[in-house]
Protein backbone atom coordinates (compact mmCIF):
# COMPACT_ATOMS: atom_id res chain seq x y z
CA UNK A 1 0.00 0.00 0.00
CA UNK A 2 1.39 3.38 -0.90
CA UNK A 3 1.34 5.58 1.76
CA UNK A 4 1.00 9.55 0.61
CA UNK A 5 1.62 12.44 2.54
CA UNK A 6 -0.25 15.55 0.73
CA UNK A 7 1.22 19.61 0.86
CA UNK A 8 -1.27 21.91 0.41
CA UNK A 9 -1.53 25.52 0.48
CA UNK A 10 -5.42 27.02 -0.65
CA UNK A 11 -8.74 25.44 -1.95
CA UNK A 12 -7.68 21.93 -2.21
CA UNK A 13 -9.29 21.32 -5.45
CA UNK A 14 -6.61 18.54 -6.58
CA UNK A 15 -6.48 17.01 -2.78
CA UNK A 16 -9.96 16.54 -3.25
CA UNK A 17 -9.54 14.49 -6.87
CA UNK A 18 -6.88 12.52 -4.98
CA UNK A 19 -9.68 11.64 -2.49
CA UNK A 20 -12.72 10.72 -5.03
CA UNK A 21 -10.16 8.76 -7.30
CA UNK A 22 -9.18 6.68 -3.80
CA UNK A 23 -12.69 6.36 -2.83
CA UNK A 24 -13.81 5.32 -6.55
CA UNK A 25 -10.77 2.37 -7.02
CA UNK A 26 -8.91 5.05 -10.02
CA UNK A 27 -6.53 4.75 -7.88
CA UNK A 28 -5.65 1.15 -5.98
CA UNK A 29 -3.45 0.47 -3.46
CA UNK A 30 -2.64 3.72 -2.29
CA UNK A 31 -4.24 6.10 0.76
CA UNK A 32 -3.30 9.27 1.96
CA UNK A 33 -1.79 9.63 5.63
CA UNK A 34 -1.72 13.15 6.67
CA UNK A 35 -2.44 16.71 4.55
CA UNK A 36 -0.23 19.14 5.29
CA UNK A 37 -0.71 22.99 5.28
CA UNK A 38 1.02 25.88 5.29
CA UNK A 39 -1.53 27.83 5.90
CA UNK A 40 -4.32 27.88 8.44
CA UNK A 41 -7.08 29.09 6.20
CA UNK A 42 -6.17 26.49 3.71
CA UNK A 43 -9.92 25.23 2.70
CA UNK A 44 -7.79 21.93 1.73
CA UNK A 45 -7.53 21.01 5.50
CA UNK A 46 -11.51 20.91 5.84
CA UNK A 47 -11.53 18.62 2.64
CA UNK A 48 -8.92 16.58 4.85
CA UNK A 49 -11.31 16.71 8.03
CA UNK A 50 -14.74 15.86 5.78
CA UNK A 51 -12.69 12.58 4.16
CA UNK A 52 -11.54 11.45 7.87
CA UNK A 53 -7.74 12.40 6.92
CA UNK A 54 -5.34 14.17 9.07
CA UNK A 55 -4.58 17.51 8.72
CA UNK A 56 -1.39 19.43 10.35
CA UNK A 57 -0.11 22.97 10.11
CA UNK A 58 2.92 23.65 10.22
CA UNK A 59 3.35 27.62 8.62
CA UNK A 60 6.87 29.66 8.24
CA UNK A 61 4.89 32.72 10.34
CA UNK A 62 5.27 29.67 13.48
CA UNK A 63 9.24 30.42 12.94
CA UNK A 64 11.45 32.78 13.60
CA UNK A 65 13.84 31.36 10.78
CA UNK A 66 13.19 29.39 7.60
CA UNK A 67 15.85 26.35 8.94
CA UNK A 68 13.62 25.92 12.30
CA UNK A 69 10.40 25.50 9.47
CA UNK A 70 12.53 23.49 7.36
CA UNK A 71 13.13 20.72 9.74
CA UNK A 72 9.91 20.90 11.74
CA UNK A 73 8.14 20.23 7.68
CA UNK A 74 10.55 17.16 7.60
CA UNK A 75 10.40 15.72 10.71
CA UNK A 76 6.61 16.19 10.74
CA UNK A 77 6.69 14.50 6.89
CA UNK A 78 9.15 11.55 8.59
CA UNK A 79 6.34 10.38 11.13
CA UNK A 80 4.30 8.45 8.58
CA UNK A 81 6.84 6.16 6.55
CA UNK A 82 6.04 7.93 3.48
CA UNK A 83 6.07 6.42 0.31
CA UNK A 84 4.87 9.63 -2.26
CA UNK A 85 4.68 13.04 -1.16
CA UNK A 86 2.34 14.92 -3.19
CA UNK A 87 2.39 19.00 -3.68
CA UNK A 88 -1.60 19.66 -4.70
CA UNK A 89 -1.21 23.31 -4.76
CA UNK A 90 1.60 23.58 -2.24
CA UNK A 91 2.78 27.50 -2.49
CA UNK A 92 6.20 26.85 -0.35
CA UNK A 93 9.62 26.24 -1.51
CA UNK A 94 10.68 22.97 -0.21
CA UNK A 95 13.88 22.57 1.55
CA UNK A 96 16.74 21.10 -0.62
CA UNK A 97 17.03 18.46 2.18
CA UNK A 98 13.35 17.28 1.99
CA UNK A 99 13.67 16.94 -1.48
CA UNK A 100 17.01 15.35 -1.36
CA UNK A 101 15.82 12.86 1.63
CA UNK A 102 12.99 12.00 -0.64
CA UNK A 103 14.35 11.73 -4.44
CA UNK A 104 12.32 10.75 -6.80
CA UNK A 105 9.31 10.46 -4.15
CA UNK A 106 7.78 13.80 -4.33
CA UNK A 107 5.53 14.85 -7.42
CA UNK A 108 3.95 18.19 -8.53
CA UNK A 109 0.99 19.15 -10.94
CA UNK A 110 2.16 22.53 -12.57
CA UNK A 111 -0.67 23.84 -14.45
CA UNK A 112 1.23 24.67 -17.76
CA UNK A 113 2.70 22.12 -20.37
CA UNK A 114 6.64 22.06 -19.26
CA UNK A 115 8.87 23.23 -20.34
CA UNK A 116 6.76 26.46 -22.35
CA UNK A 117 5.53 28.62 -19.28
CA UNK A 118 7.36 26.80 -15.95
CA UNK A 119 10.06 27.98 -14.23
CA UNK A 120 10.14 31.70 -11.22
CA UNK A 121 6.50 33.27 -11.55
CA UNK A 122 5.00 30.81 -13.44
CA UNK A 123 2.52 29.46 -10.44
CA UNK A 124 -1.14 29.53 -9.92
CA UNK A 125 -2.94 32.28 -11.65
CA UNK A 126 -0.46 34.38 -12.87
CA UNK A 127 0.49 30.82 -15.41
CA UNK A 128 -2.64 30.78 -17.08
CA UNK A 129 -1.95 34.94 -17.69
CA UNK A 130 1.43 34.62 -19.26
CA UNK A 131 -0.34 31.94 -21.69
CA UNK A 132 -3.12 34.74 -22.70
CA UNK A 133 -0.31 37.28 -23.09
CA UNK A 134 1.30 35.28 -25.55
CA UNK A 135 -1.57 33.58 -27.68
CA UNK A 136 -1.12 30.28 -27.21
CA UNK A 137 -3.39 28.24 -28.95
CA UNK A 138 -2.36 25.10 -26.38
CA UNK A 139 -2.03 25.32 -22.75
CA UNK A 140 -2.11 22.33 -20.40
CA UNK A 141 -0.95 20.58 -17.33
CA UNK A 142 2.12 18.49 -16.24
CA UNK A 143 2.87 16.11 -13.70
CA UNK A 144 6.41 15.83 -12.29
CA UNK A 145 8.96 14.56 -10.07
CA UNK A 146 10.55 17.18 -8.17
CA UNK A 147 14.18 18.22 -8.02
CA UNK A 148 16.61 20.77 -6.89
CA UNK A 149 15.66 22.87 -9.48
CA UNK A 150 12.21 24.93 -10.17
CA UNK A 151 9.98 22.79 -12.54
CA UNK A 152 12.82 20.76 -13.75
CA UNK A 153 12.24 17.37 -12.91
CA UNK A 154 11.15 14.23 -14.90
CA UNK A 155 8.54 14.68 -16.74
CA UNK A 156 5.94 11.84 -16.19
CA UNK A 157 2.56 13.09 -18.48
CA UNK A 158 0.84 16.40 -19.95
CA UNK A 159 -2.40 16.76 -21.10
CA UNK A 160 -2.88 19.03 -23.56
CA UNK A 161 -5.97 21.83 -23.25
CA UNK A 162 -7.18 24.38 -25.76
CA UNK A 163 -7.63 27.89 -25.08
CA UNK A 164 -10.78 29.46 -26.32
CA UNK A 165 -11.24 33.17 -27.47
CA UNK A 166 -12.48 35.51 -25.05
CA UNK A 167 -10.76 33.30 -22.21
CA UNK A 168 -9.97 35.03 -19.08
CA UNK A 169 -7.27 33.97 -16.58
CA UNK A 170 -9.77 32.37 -14.38
CA UNK A 171 -11.48 30.64 -16.96
CA UNK A 172 -8.76 28.78 -18.39
CA UNK A 173 -7.70 27.99 -14.97
CA UNK A 174 -10.81 26.29 -14.45
CA UNK A 175 -10.71 23.90 -17.93
CA UNK A 176 -7.31 23.03 -17.16
CA UNK A 177 -8.34 22.19 -13.87
CA UNK A 178 -10.88 20.38 -14.90
CA UNK A 179 -9.64 18.64 -18.18
CA UNK A 180 -6.08 18.38 -17.23
CA UNK A 181 -5.63 18.31 -13.49
CA UNK A 182 -7.67 16.39 -11.88
CA UNK A 183 -7.08 13.34 -14.73
CA UNK A 184 -3.43 13.54 -14.64
CA UNK A 185 -2.75 13.76 -10.86
CA UNK A 186 -5.04 10.65 -9.85
CA UNK A 187 -3.26 8.30 -12.91
CA UNK A 188 0.13 9.30 -12.42
CA UNK A 189 -0.68 8.30 -8.22
CA UNK A 190 -1.76 4.93 -9.54
CA UNK A 191 1.01 4.27 -12.33
CA UNK A 192 3.32 4.86 -8.94
CA UNK A 193 1.14 2.86 -6.41
CA UNK A 194 1.08 -0.40 -8.89
CA UNK A 195 4.87 0.25 -9.54
CA UNK A 196 4.19 1.15 -13.35
CA UNK A 197 6.28 4.30 -13.16
CA UNK A 198 10.15 4.42 -12.85
CA UNK A 199 13.13 6.63 -13.02
CA UNK A 200 16.24 5.98 -15.30
CA UNK A 201 19.02 8.49 -16.22
CA UNK A 202 16.45 11.66 -14.94
CA UNK A 203 13.94 10.29 -17.50
CA UNK A 204 10.45 8.27 -16.42
CA UNK A 205 9.72 5.12 -18.17
CA UNK A 206 6.03 4.19 -17.94
CA UNK A 207 6.02 -0.10 -17.54
CA UNK A 208 2.75 -1.95 -19.35
CA UNK A 209 -0.60 0.17 -18.59
CA UNK A 210 -2.65 -2.78 -20.14
CA UNK A 211 -4.07 -3.85 -17.12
Amino acid sequence: MLRIGVLVSGGGTNLQAIIDAINSGEITNAEIEVVISNNKNAYALQRAENAGIKGVLVSPKDFEVREDYNKALIEELDKYNLDLVVLAGCMVVLPKELIEKYENKIINIHPALIPSFCGKGFYGLHVHEKVLERGVKITGATVHFVDAGCDTGPIITQKAVEVLEGDTPEVLQRRVMEEAEWKIMPWAINMIANGKITVENGKVKTLNTDN
